[in-house]
């Protein structure tokens, strides 16, 4: 999806390709630099992917739109690595991660459903605003 920009407003309302372009190199690198690590533990992919969801969900300012989901995904996280690194819970490491990450999407979703709606009001009170100044006349 192409980034939509507001008339008179440099910055973007959906992040674009090149902004994200970054953190999927990041990615691309640790997969590569880690990729024997991979196949020897099947939580690791997981783990990955509920860090950059956790990341995603910063990004996406989820500490102030949706602070508890966002706050549970990270403690989930946390749960899954620990989990991860002992012998008895390793197995459960890949759900605990998969649940971490669904619960920071939830959260960056929240975020980007409060900015939107933010927006939406903006707009709909300019509009108000533009209507009252064309109904009264003024600035002719």
């Amino acid at each position: 999806m192409a980034a939509h920009r507001q008339p008179g407003h440099g910055t973007p309302m959906n992040p674009s390709f090149a902004q994200m372009r970054h953190s999927l190199y990041v990615i691309a690198c640790a997969f590569a630099l880690s990729g024997p690590a991979f196949a020897q533990d099947p939580a690791a992919l997981e783990l990955a992917a509920a860090r950059m969801a956790v990341e995603r969900a910063d990004q996406a300012d989820a500490d102030q739109y949706a602070p508890g989901m966002l706050a549970n995904a990270r403690q989930q996280l946390e749960q899954a690595q620990r989990a991860a690194q002992d012998r008895r819970e390793r197995k459960q490491a890949p759900v605990m991660a998969l649940r971490a990450a669904a619960d920071a999407d939830l959260a960056r979703a929240l975020s980007e459903e409060a900015v939107a709606n933010a927006q939406l009001q903006q707009r709909q009170a300019e509009v108000a605003r533009l209507q009252r100044t064309l109904a009264t006349g003024e600035g002719r």
